[in-house]
């Protein structure tokens, strides 16, 4: 009945599949050779017909609704031709799947409700929980579901707690410094109302609201370094706090009195023409929780938020790289494109020069100008995955691969660089770059994992830290 409905196009197409499951004693009989253009009709329609026969076959053995499950099929049919959805990635697949199991739910009237429903469906008992679109499950596991309306009947009981969606706004609770239930460390806003997330605790903010004396705070330091790749030295004179913002500038001036060391590099780093600036923790007290801040990314010449150029502007996790232990999870918004953001993972011990085997990376197109107007930037690092969110919508989940996920303490980092004249990252087209140019953050939190039981320390003390965690705790290796 199915079949009789779909087009002249899925039949061909069935036709040759059909030809070509016969076996090899009779398929030189029965193969056609077709031409170019049918077979390019047929490869097109097998598309539409596979979708579709594999969601609806199961439900049709019942003939009492030939007539719905018929004109079911043929609005799905349109459906995996429609360009809106095709643009929405797997949209059609996921519209189809609601549609089979509308018809199943038509066909199973008078039959055993919810037990029936989980045996006809699945369940994410069976199936695990997130990920992306899965074809061959009659339901599905991943957050997308609750959109779609395809969700397996057991989702919620076995998925809501570990999903890869963000989390639901939950309700905020006025914070107020030490009359929370938990310190909340930083500058945070008095009464200000923060979110909350499910198993993560608010543990650090930063408003930015008043300037910050890197020099005396018990948890925020600068970094006197730079990149042997890069074109600046980090200062603290480039690390501004104005407007309610962190302003980070980068500019043409000596680099001050800055040694030839550095915490970023075991080379001797030669004199840079431009300087920037690098916000960091004294130590590597965190581990395990979420990150997130809100970020404008710098424009490449004033008042000019479209034109490209090459910098690299950051917020991420650090620790030691090419001395001992580098580990690193990284947000990088470059100048390559005003939708440009980069997520970034590495590991690797003992190595003084990078190598495209300790990291996994991934660039993110999004469909905003990361210069016009500030966005958040999230990442959440747990034990057996990693996940990045943009304005708490998830563009990245890391699960397993070559590069395992760190296990090290690091420090916080925030920066602004730029390539030197090769420009091998962070945008070709470096010549348009004009100074001075700044990146803004508005705010930054840190949300502890509850899973920690070590970091950070306990008052933000170091008792909790190892001499290796302290390693390169100083401004600068020459220190």
């Amino acid at each position: 009945q199915v079949c009789s409905r779909l087009s002249s196009e899925v039949q061909t197409s069935l036709s040759l599949l059909l030809a070509s499951r016969i076996s090899n004693k009779h398929s030189r009989l029965l193969l056609l050779q077709p031409s170019r253009a049918m077979a390019r009709t047929a490869r097109r329609a097998l598309r539409r017909a596979s979708l579709v026969l594999s969601l609806l076959l199961a439900p049709v053995a019942s003939s009492s609704s030939s007539s719905a499950v018929a004109g079911d099929a043929a609005a799905a049919a349109s459906l995996v031709d429609d360009e809106q959805c095709e643009q929405g990635g797997d949209c059609a697949l996921h519209a189809l799947q609601r549609r089979g199991q509308k018809l199943a739910g038509r066909q199973g009237a008078g039959q055993s409700g919810e037990e029936e429903e989980k045996e006809k469906w699945g369940r994410c008992g069976s199936y695990g929980c997130g990920g992306s679109y899965r074809s061959w499950q009659s339901c599905q596991c991943n957050f997308k579901c609750t959109t779609y309306g395809n969700c397996c009947s057991d989702y919620v009981a076995q998925c809501v707690k570990d999903d890869v969606a963000p989390p639901a706004p939950a309700p905020v609770v006025p914070i107020a410094g030490p009359a929370a239930a938990g310190k909340i460390y930083g500058h945070p806003r008095a009464g200000a109302a923060y979110p909350q997330y499910p198993g993560f605790t608010l543990t650090l903010v930063e408003e930015f609201n008043e300037p910050i004396d890197l020099d005396s705070d018990p948890i925020w330091t600068w970094s006197d370094g730079g990149l042997i790749e890069g074109q600046i030295r980090f200062v603290k004179e480039q690390l501004k706090f104005q407007g309610g913002k962190l302003h980070i500038n980068v500019d043409h001036h000596p680099a001050y009195t800055a040694q030839t060391c550095s915490h970023a590099e075991v080379a001797e780093i030669k004199p840079k023409k431009m300087v920037s600036g690098e916000m960091r923790t004294r130590h590597n007290w965190f581990r395990y929780g979420r990150y997130e801040a809100r970020i404008k990314a710098p424009s490449v010449q004033p008042g000019n938020h479209w034109i490209n150029g090459n910098y690299i502007s950051t917020m991420f996790v650090f620790r030691d790289a090419k001395y001992k232990h580098w580990r690193e999870i990284d947000f990088e918004i470059t100048g390559d494109s005003t939708h440009a953001v980069t997520t970034n993972v590495l590991s690797a011990d003992n190595t003084d020069k990078w190598k495209a085997g300790i990291q996994e990376s991934k660039q993110v197109k999004v469909d905003f100008n990361t210069r016009s107007e500030f966005h958040t930037y999230a990442f959440e690092w747990l034990p057996d995955r990693i996940t990045w969110y943009i304005d708490g919508e998830v563009v990245r989940e890391k699960r397993g691969g070559s590069v395992p996920i760190p296990d090290m303490s690091a420090k916080i980092m925030m920066n602004l660089w730029m390539f030197d004249d090769r420009a091998l990252f962070g945008g070709p087209q470096i010549k348009n770059n004009e100074y001075p140019m700044h990146s803004e953050y508005d705010w930054f939190r840190f949300y502890k994992w509850d899973g920690d039981a070590q970091y950070p320390c306990a008052d933000m003390g170091d008792q909790c830290l190892t001499e290796d965690d302290k390693y390169l705790s100083s401004n600068n290796p020459c220190d």
